[in-house]
């Protein structure tokens, strides 16, 4: 087991909580645990802790919301996600921390601002909010550029920082997913890319059985997080949930780029 200290293990252990409830429910929060993990670990061991914890949110989450992704949606984000992970595993293995940070804290509020953008003039134009007539077809271009940029800096982040979170979200906003189908997609498209991630992390040296005791140890508060996370999306509408989400990508943002 990593030697860590009582305030470390505090700070760990909201961290792991903090991920049961992104896992479930508000999935930029994830960020904020990211971030908490690598106040008080080295930056590469603490990417490689994050994502066996994630592992562990991811688990929950897919049992959860099992029946609400949005396969096709999946489906066509895969190639560029694939694409984003294997330049974020040079990216992570070539990178100090502090570049790595800036540089995904300026993608994440760029593409927050565009998000933004987007939004507002569809709302001008009238678009309705229903999800199925207000996205576009999966044919146009504007869709199609969407889901390249978005899949490939979402693979990007998460590979280099677990910090792929709140590109997806802006991505699902911008695809106007209903809050349920929102999270089962996430969930889904997180698990199937964590699992993408293991084997080039431990292919680089970052993952071992120190890690391993750490998860383990950690676990039972990413359930009680997500347990915690379900409850609240049972209180939860639509009009609360967006910003919420958009709120928690601009403070990770910030956060970073500080």
């Amino acid at each position: 087991m990593i030697a860590l200290s009582p305030s470390a293990w505090v700070v760990l252990a909201f961290a792991a909580f903090f991920v049961g409830i992104s896992k479930t429910a508000l999935p930029g929060l994830a960020t904020l645990s990211v971030a908490m993990c690598a106040a008080v670990l080295p930056a590469k061991e603490s990417t490689a802790a994050m994502l066996l914890i994630l592992l562990v949110g991811d688990l929950v989450a897919i049992w959860t919301y099992r029946h609400a992704a949005d396969w096709e949606t999946l489906r066509r984000l895969m190639p560029p996600v694939v694409v984003g992970v294997v330049c974020g595993a040079v990216f992570l293995h070539l990178a100090n921390d502090r570049v790595m940070r800036f540089s995904i804290g300026w993608i994440l509020l760029a593409l927050t601002a565009l998000t933004l953008i987007l939004r507002v003039r569809a709302s001008r134009h009238n678009v309705a909010h229903d999800p199925l007539s207000s996205r576009p077809a999966a044919s146009s271009s504007a869709h199609l550029m969407a889901r390249i940029g978005y899949g490939s800096l979402g693979g990007f982040t998460t590979m280099a920082a677990n910090a792929g979170g709140p590109i997806m979200s802006l991505y699902f906003l911008w695809s106007r997913l209903p809050i349920v189908t929102f999270l089962g997609t996430t969930a889904w498209f997180f698990f199937l890319v964590n699992l993408v991630k293991l084997p080039f992390s431990a292919a680089i040296g970052l993952v071992d059985t120190r890690l391993l005791l750490l998860a383990s140890v950690l676990a039972p508060l990413v359930l009680l997080g997500a347990f915690l996370g379900r409850v609240l999306v049972a209180h939860m509408t639509q009009q609360i949930f967006e910003p919420l989400i958009i709120v928690l990508t601009i403070l990770s943002s910030v956060y970073l780029v500080w």
